[in-house]
């Protein structure tokens, strides 16, 4: 095999696993952590009753 292909191969198998370790870090669960973001997921308001403000 050529060097050139060699290191093109490398490169490749290297970026695949750099964008695959990225998904698989960002996707997996965080230990006792909410997603950080104002989605509320982490958060149980089944016992919230809902009410309603007045205008001012």
């Amino acid at each position: 095999m050529n060097v050139q292909l060699i290191i093109v191969f490398g490169l490749f198998a290297y970026a695949a696993f750099y964008i695959g370790r990225m998904l698989y870090r960002n996707l997996k669960p965080k230990k006792g952590k909410t997603c950080g973001s104002n989605c509320k997921c982490g958060v149980d308001f089944s016992d919230v009753q809902p009410t309603t403000q007045k205008a001012q």
